[in-house]
């Protein structure tokens, strides 16, 4: 599933609109990476968007 087990940011909902107004559904996907992270002292892979990895929510196992 494409969510951000941090934040839960996942997919977005919307439509395209063209020139002359017609819309046609379109998703937007969050930027979900795969990562080792430290939680209570043992290593887990969770996802975790972009955002939440540049920001330093979670932390990396090495």
């Amino acid at each position: 599933m494409a969510k951000c087990s941090v934040c839960g940011k996942g997919v977005t909902f919307g439509n395209n609109v063209s020139h002359s107004n017609r819309k046609t559904s379109r998703t937007w996907k969050a930027n979900i990476r795969k990562v080792n992270v430290v939680e209570n002292g043992t290593n887990k892979k969770v996802a975790v968007c972009a955002r939440c990895l540049r920001s330093g929510k979670v932390n990396r196992a090495v």
